[in-house]
């Protein structure tokens, strides 16, 4: 595996490190979450975001795309991380884009992917809801067929930038019972369509998220994507893939929380020496540099696997998953400490980074259900 970053890719991560160092500060994010800003984040900002070609990286240039490949994105997620951007680059892309990409027509991937990729089209991926976690293929979602078309009936939750999407695709279960493999399909519901709420959550980390409620909501026959008798193995990719790219946003955050730690280690003063020179605080700050660089070859080797086209890619996306849950987590909690009484505060941006931690590490897989099926794909 190869680690080392090609021309390409640098260029392409100094762009993205300067455009998010520039324009989507952690002030940003502060006057956000203070002003409960209805969609989490700047749909301008996602719009230059566009300009610049960051939601076409993975898709085919038929589309609008530059077909770069999932380790072009990795650089990008990880910028984002690094300045806890907002935008909704892993719900358009990797979950409802990937959808439509891997299931749509050629009709509905025209219709869809192109305005999305130019950031005119805001998309969101609702799979999700409450029961066995985790589950791919736990869904209670109905749909029914009709004379012309399907009617839906459930709840999801969460949905991750669900506030403010223009569409949204939705799994539902065509036949069986709520746990059964088989039965499950994948509809793109028109946000604006009777029947359609969108409840807004506040969580923790003051991210786009909201309940999605669909009470008989009637779709037409093209928006089914794709055969449901592919849809649950669909699923799992999307999944997939998606959980992958967070896993890069999450090394992203870890990174930019370790070296605002080290920055204040070197800085902070007690008994006329920095801190940085006690024994004790150096060995912790070595675990956090080591928890980093695990899990970056955890999630450059993901994502390798993805543009390779490998067969091993569901057992490192768990393999990336729930080591960057446990890093991210770790490292979280060593900043707040290790800044002590001013990391606890709400004024100091060390917070975000914690809260951010806590909860992209249950999203889409928490760290022991990722073991577990890490370890059931290698045998164990």
């Amino acid at each position: 595996m190869d680690l080392a970053l090609t021309e390409e890719h640098s260029l392409l991560q100094k762009t993205a490190r300067e455009f998010v160092t520039k324009n989507a500060s952690l002030r940003r994010l502060r006057t956000l979450r203070d002003t409960r800003d209805p969609l989490g984040y700047s749909r301008e900002l996602w719009k230059q975001m566009a300009e610049l070609g960051w939601p076409g990286i993975v898709f085919p240039a038929e589309y609008g795309g530059a077909a770069l490949g999932h380790t072009h994105i990795m650089v990008v997620l990880e910028e984002l991380g690094r300045g806890l951007a907002p935008e909704p680059l892993l719900s358009n892309v990797l979950l409802a884009g990937s959808a439509i990409l891997l299931a749509g027509s050629p009709a509905q991937r025209e219709a869809l992917l192109s305005p999305m990729i130019a950031g005119d089209l805001l998309l969101a991926f609702a799979h999700q809801e409450t029961g066995p976690r985790y589950n791919p293929r736990y869904v209670e979602t109905r749909a029914t067929g009709t004379a012309g078309g399907w009617t839906l009936r459930g709840r999801k939750a969460p949905v991750i930038d669900g506030c403010g999407a223009d569409r949204i695709v939705v799994s539902a279960r065509i036949a069986g019972e709520p746990a059964d493999p088989d039965g499950l399909a994948l509809f793109v519901v028109d946000t604006h369509a009777p029947g359609v709420e969108l409840e807004s959550q506040y969580r923790i980390d003051s991210r786009n998220s909201a309940i999605l409620h669909l009470a008989d909501v009637s779709v037409p026959a093209d928006a089914l994507l794709g055969s449901p008798a592919d849809a649950g193995t669909i699923l799992q990719t999307i999944l997939d893939r998606a959980t992958i790219g967070l896993a890069a946003e999450m090394l992203g955050g870890m990174l930019a929380a370790l070296e605002m730690t080290l920055d204040y280690l070197r800085t902070r003063k007690q008994f006329g020496v920095p801190i940085g020179s006690f024994q004790a605080l150096k060995h912790r700050a070595a675990l956090m540099y080591i928890e980093t660089e695990l899990a970056r070859s955890a999630v450059t080797a993901a994502h390798q696997a993805i543009d390779d086209g490998r067969d091993d890619i569901a057992r490192l996306a768990s393999l990336a998953k729930a080591r960057c849950s446990d890093a991210f987590v770790l490292i979280a909690n060593e900043t707040i400490q290790m800044h002590g009484g001013i990391g606890m505060t709400d004024e100091h941006d060390a917070g975000f980074f914690l809260k951010r931690a806590r909860v992209t590490a249950l999203t889409l897989g928490d760290a022991p259900f990722h073991r577990d099926r890490f370890a059931a794909r290698a045998g164990y």
